[in-house]
Formats: structure tokens, C-alpha cells, sequence
């Protein structure tokens, strides 16, 4: 099984930023993409951006520009770095990762962001 262990999130001022971190624990060799997701009051969760084994990056249109997803595959821990950030921003954001040759995925706990006016 793996683990995975949020931090960063907050309360923030808009056009303020924010990074997230993602740390994998446990059987974390087979480990492939990594991810976040987001979930606003009210709505589906969303993919904002993915990053491959080989860091490939993918983004929402939504956060193109403004967001940075990273990764250090040494230490199976993924980043994302949030600027300029607005109010729709505002949502609990979750760690995502699936497994090479397995359909299994993980999820984190979650990690409040919120973006004041």
C-alpha cells in the first residue's frame, strides 16, 4: 500500500501564492503519474495538472501559467507550486498517483486551499 501525505495548503490573499507537497510512503517503487485533483464546495472533483514518470506535465486550462506541477522521484514526493492565485481557486486539493501495471490508485487525505477577495 501507499500513502500519500499532504501539506501546504492555507488561507491566502488573491494574487498570492501557495505550494503543495505530496509525500509517498510505503510501496512506492511502482509508483507512475503522479497528480492533483480539487474539489470546490458544491462541485466534482477536477484534475488540475498530472506529471509522468519522465515529467511530462499536463495542466487544466484553468491554471495554465499560474500553477507549476514538479516532482523528485528520489524522494516519491510531487509539488505544486500555486501563483497568482484567485478566489476560484478555492478548493480542497488531493494528491493523486496510479502504479505501473496495476489499476490501483491513491489518494491523499486532502489539503484546504483558500483564496480571500
Amino acid at each position: 500500500q501507499v500513502q500519500l501525505v499532504e501539506s501546504g495548503g492555507g488561507l491566502v490573499q488573491a494574487g498570492g501564492s501557495l505550494r503543495l507537497s505530496c509525500a509517498a510512503k510505503g510501496y512506492v517503487s511502482s509508483i507512475n503519474n503522479m497528480g492533483w485533483y480539487r474539489q470546490a464546495p458544491g462541485k466534482q472533483r477536477e484534475l488540475v495538472a498530472t506529471i509522468t514518470r519522465g515529467s511530462t506535465t499536463n495542466y487544466v486550462d484553468s491554471v495554465k501559467g499560474r500553477f507549476t506541477i514538479s516532482r523528485d522521484n528520489a524522494k516519491y514526493t510531487v509539488f505544486l507550486q500555486m501563483n497568482s492565485l484567485k478566489p476560484e481557486d478555492t478548493a480542497v486539493y488531493y494528491c493523486h498517483t496510479d502504479f505501473l501495471g496495476s489499476r490501483s490508485v491513491s489518494w491523499g487525505q486532502g489539503t484546504q486551499v483558500t483564496v480571500s477577495s
